[in-house]
């Protein structure tokens, strides 16, 4: 079983399942609504 967490604010994002990797990094929505207002 894996875990995808947020690189941002290291909250759990999901699990899945795959033999082959433990721990993916994505951003969650909530820090991706912050970038996107941060650019603008």
């Amino acid at each position: 079983m894996g875990t995808i967490i947020c690189q941002i604010c290291t909250n759990t994002i999901d699990h899945f399942e795959n033999e082959k990797v433990s721990t993916l990094y994505g951003q969650c929505t909530c820090c991706d609504k912050k970038q996107k207002k941060a650019y603008k």
